[in-house]
């Protein structure tokens, strides 16, 4: 099935150098006082897109070939994935489109048009999507850029782990949000190849956690993609997965599940104690430490994976009020 080793993080790396932002690591004294331990926050939000898509966007982009960028390139997103694309495919002049299902969210894609992409809303799932993006790359030669299940994607998410080890080298867990697994998969990789004791956790939502159905049935499996706090986290892993599946399978230690109010609670404690704001699915480390799911042991690292979230919705986290689309 192949997978990601150290080499190719490496070689990711000095890639997107001049492409990305490194990001800063900061110790949470909130977190720390509260769980006994060093909480490191490695701030990835504040990337230049406001995710760590850019990452992995910007080096599988740089691997192409001069005919695959010149057919332009086409992905499926849940918003996070079609931003980093657009920005990629601009800043080398490439046409970009960009497909996403009706639940991603309105400021995700207006950020991506603005970025000069071509959007597309199909379906209501991730996969209706990528059904969109494979009759695009067949009809017309676009060039696919998946948002997870790509070595280069997978590479370029790992040099999070080469920064956050560099910047924390006795950390113990480190935590990390969810969904495709390319995230996920990056970051163990890089991290148990330069420290194998590490541990490395997965964190999803509750409602439609397609990898951690997936983990559970042994196999690559459907779930029903759901309206969630945690919008970046949803779509499915891909029934014909070739490497993140396998990678997440062998590299993660736990995979740890929130419910909405947890989600909600890491968003209000990264506004309140932290003073950052961000997405759902960019808090999730910091409530599976509030709600007592993960229990560190020695130092940790929470990732905060991205911060665009409707600011309406944002305020109505912070101020308490009910927010739409969420319930049960």
């Amino acid at each position: 099935m192949g997978s990601v080793s150290l080499p190719d993080v490496n070689a990711a790396r000095d890639r997107i150098v001049g492409r990305i932002v490194p990001t800063q690591m900061v110790l949470s004294r909130s977190l720390s006082d509260a769980m006994g331990v060093p909480v490191h926050l490695k701030l990835e939000h504040r990337q230049t897109t406001g995710s760590f898509k850019l990452r992995g966007a910007s080096n599988a982009v740089a691997m192409l070939k001069l005919a695959e960028k010149a057919r332009g390139v086409v992905a499926a997103s849940t918003g996070n994935h079609g931003r980093a694309l657009a920005h990629a495919a601009k800043l080398e002049g490439l046409r970009a489109v960009i497909c996403m299902s009706r639940l991603v969210p309105a400021n995700k894609l207006e950020e991506i048009r603005r970025l000069g992409a071509e959007v597309l809303i199909v379906g209501n799932s991730q996969d209706d999507a990528q059904e969109e993006v494979d009759r695009l790359v067949a009809e017309e030669g676009l060039t696919m850029v998946p948002p997870f299940d790509h070595p280069g994607v997978i590479a370029g998410q790992g040099t999070l782990g080469l920064e956050m080890l560099e910047d924390v080298p006795d950390a113990g867990t480190i935590l990390v949000p969810l969904s495709g697994g390319g995230l996920a998969a990056g970051i163990a990789a890089a991290a148990k190849a330069t420290k194998p004791e590490i541990k490395v956790v997965g964190v999803s939502m509750a409602r439609g956690a397609a990898m951690k159905a997936s983990l559970d049935a042994g196999r690559p499996v459907s779930v029903e993609e759901v309206p969630t706090l945690a919008d970046s986290l949803g779509g499915g892993i891909g029934l014909d997965n070739r490497l993140t599946f396998s990678m997440c399978r062998d590299l993660l230690d736990d995979v740890v599940l929130l419910s909405e109010e947890e989600i909600a609670a890491g968003i209000l404690h990264a506004y309140g104690q932290e003073r950052e704001v961000v997405e759902g699915a960019g808090a999730v480390a910091i409530g599976a430490l509030l709600s007592g799911k993960v229990r560190p042991v020695g130092p940790t690292v929470l990732l905060l994976s991205g911060r665009n979230i409707d600011m309406v919705r944002h305020r109505a986290i912070v101020c308490a009020q009910p927010v739409e689309g969420t319930t049960k």
